[in-house]
C-alpha cells in the first residue's frame, strides 16, 4: 500500500513539526561547514579561499552574492564537461528553467541535491496523513501536472525540466499509482497534452492532484467541456490539491467551483534550485522552511539589494514580517545564489515563511515600491467584499502618461465572473492598495498618479499569450507584476 511505503521512506531524523530555533541555527552552520569542506578543492572553492573559511563572517567576505548571469561562467565550464567546478565531479542533471521574459537557465542537480527534491514531496504527504489521519487519499490515483520527462544530454549531463527529471526517480509503487502514462506525459504541445490527460483520467479514481493552479484549472475546464459535469461527479474521491509556483488565492474560488465543493489544499515552495518549504499544517498557510536538506540560507532585505555590498544575514538574525530576498548555498554547487524569490518569516520557532514575491517583479515607476504581496493581498480583500467575482488570471503594470497625475496602475484581469459594478470594484481595490502601501497612498493623495484602473481581458487572453511566447504549461507562469506595461500591451494585442 502506498501509505505504508511512504511511512517507511521517512528518515528517522525527520521532524514533522520542524526544528526548534536553536536546533535550526546549529544545523544551518553545520551545513555551511560541510558544504565548504566538501568543495574546498573545486575551482570555485579555490577561487574563493574555501580552505581558509571557518565561520560565516569569513564566508561573506570571500563569497559575494550572485544571480544566474554572474554565476554563468562557472555553469559554462560544467556544460563543457569539466569536473570539480562548483561541486566535486559533475552534476547528474541540469534543470532547464526560464522566466517569461528571461532566457533559459541551467541549474545543476547533483547526486547529493536530488534527494531534497524527492524527500520534501514525501514529507509533505506524510505530514498531511499525520494531521488528518485519513488513508482514503492514498488509496487511489495520484497526478502531478508536469513537464515532459524527455531528457537531452550534453557532455554526459542530462538536461530537462525539473518536473520531468523527478519523474525518472519515482518509486515503482508511485509510478503504478500515477497518472498520466509516460506516452501522454511526453506530449510537447501543452493543450494537446491536457486534452489527452483528460481522456486518460476520466473514469479513473483520482484522489490527489498537484501542479501550478492555472494549469490545474485548465485540466478541470477540459474535463468539464468533455463531460458536461463538475469535477466531483467525475472524480468523487478527489481529496487534495498540492500547489505551488504562484499564489493560490486568486484561483481558489474558480477551482472549488469547478470541483463542486471545497477540498484540502497544500502549498509547496519548490524550484529548480531546491525544494525550500512546504505547508506542514493543513490549518495554517505558513510554510515550514526545510532546514536540514543540504541548503544553507542567507537573507537580504529587499531594499538592500540595490546596494553594491548588501547586508546579508543567516537564519540566526532574521526578523518577522520583513521582506527578504532568499539567497542559497547548496550541495548542488550553488554559492550565495540569489534565486529571485522573496519571503517573509511568520514564525521563528520553528522557522516558517510565506512567499512574498520576486526580486525582479515590482512596480516603482513613480517611487511606490509595490511588491507582489501588496497586489495579491489587496485583490484578495477586494474579492471578499465582491463575492460574485471569479478571476481566471491577471497582471499589473504602470501606465505612464506624460501629463501629470494622469498616469496610473493598470490591472489587466481575465474574469470568469466579473463584478456587477466594475467602478465600485476599482475603487475598493484602490482603497485596499492604499491601505497596503503607504508610498502608493501618498502618490495618489499628492496627485502624482491617478487611482488604478481595471481593464477586462478577453477570455483565454493569458493562455494565448503564454502560447505565443512558447511558455504554455509546465512550470511557466505569467508575471504577476512588472515595472512597465510591455506584457500588458502584448496580452491585449493577442485577441
Amino acid at each position: 500500500m502506498f501509505l505504508n511505503y511512504l511511512i517507511s521512506q521517512i528518515d528517522k531524523s525527520y521532524s514533522p513539526k520542524g526544528f526548534s530555533n536553536s536546533e535550526a541555527i546549529n544545523i544551518q552552520y553545520d551545513i555551511l561547514k560541510n558544504l565548504l569542506n566538501k568543495s574546498k578543492n573545486t575551482k570555485f572553492g579555490i577561487d574563493h579561499n574555501f580552505n581558509k573559511i571557518d565561520n560565516y563572517e569569513k564566508y561573506k567576505l570571500n563569497v559575494p552574492i550572485r544571480d544566474y548571469e554572474d554565476f554563468k561562467i562557472y555553469i559554462n565550464h560544467v556544460r563543457e564537461g569539466k569536473e570539480d567546478i562548483t561541486w566535486p565531479g559533475r552534476p547528474l542533471y541540469f534543470a532547464k528553467t526560464s522566466g517569461t521574459t528571461s532566457g533559459t537557465k541551467l541549474i545543476p542537480i547533483t547526486k547529493e541535491s536530488l534527494p531534497n527534491h524527492i524527500n520534501s514531496a514525501k514529507h509533505l504527504l506524510y505530514n498531511y496523513y499525520l494531521k488528518k489521519k485519513k488513508i482514503e487519499p492514498f488509496l487511489g490515483k495520484v497526478m502531478f501536472l508536469s513537464g515532459s520527462p524527455d531528457l537531452e544530454e550534453t557532455n554526459k549531463i542530462k538536461i530537462g525540466r525539473l518536473s520531468g527529471i523527478v519523474n525518472h526517480h519515482k518509486p515503482l509503487l508511485l509510478k503504478e499509482k500515477s497518472l498520466p502514462n509516460k506516452k501522454t506525459n511526453q506530449i510537447k504541445n501543452w493543450e494537446k497534452k491536457i486534452d489527452q490527460i483528460a481522456e486518460e483520467t476520466i473514469g479513473k479514481d483520482l484522489r490527489i492532484i498537484g501542479g501550478i493552479p492555472p494549469w490545474i484549472q485548465m485540466f478541470f475546464d477540459t474535463i468539464t467541456e468533455k463531460t458536461g459535469k463538475n469535477i466531483t461527479q467525475i472524480f468523487p474521491n478527489l481529496d487534495l490539491i498540492c500547489h505551488g509556483g504562484v499564489n493560490f488565492e486568486p484561483y481558489k474560488k474558480n477551482l472549488f467551483n469547478s470541483i463542486g465543493k471545497e477540498i484540502d489544499t497544500l502549498e509547496t515552495f519548490p524550484a529548480s534550485e531546491g525544494f525550500f518549504a512546504y505547508q506542514n499544517d493543513i490549518d495554517s498557510e505558513d510554510l515550514l522552511l526545510q532546514i536540514n536538506s543540504g541548503i544553507f540560507y542567507e537573507f537580504v532585505e529587499v531594499n538592500e539589494l540595490k546596494n553594491k555590498d548588501p547586508r546579508r544575514i543567516s537564519i540566526k538574525d532574521v526578523k518577522l514580517d520583513t521582506n527578504y530576498a532568499l539567497i542559497i548555498s547548496s550541495n548542488a554547487g550553488l554559492w550565495s545564489y540569489n534565486i529571485g524569490d522573496t519571503i517573509k518569516f511568520t514564525n521563528l520557532n520553528p522557522f516558517k515563511i510565506r512567499v512574498s514575491g520576486r526580486t525582479k517583479q515590482f512596480i516603482s515607476a513613480f517611487g511606490e515600491h509595490v511588491i507582489v504581496e501588496d497586489v495579491e493581498r489587496s485583490l484578495k480583500k477586494t474579492c471578499e467584499k465582491f463575492r460574485e467575482v471569479q478571476i481566471t488570471e491577471y497582471t499589473v503594470g504602470p501606465k505612464i502618461i506624460d501629463k501629470k497625475s494622469k498616469s496610473y496602475h493598470e490591472w489587466l484581469i481575465e474574469f470568469k465572473t466579473p463584478p456587477r459594478n466594475m467602478s465600485e470594484f476599482e475603487k475598493e481595490l484602490d482603497r485596499n492598495m492604499q491601505m497596503r502601501n503607504i508610498y502608493y497612498k501618498d502618490l495618489i493623495n499628492d496627485k502624482v498618479i491617478s487611482r488604478l484602473k481595471v481593464n477586462q481581458a478577453k477570455k483565454k487572453s493569458f493562455i494565448n499569450f503564454m502560447k505565443s511566447i512558447g511558455k504554455l504549461g509546465g512550470q511557466n507562469k505569467v508575471p504577476r507584476i512588472s515595472n512597465d506595461n510591455i506584457i500588458i500591451e502584448k496580452i491585449k494585442k493577442i485577441n
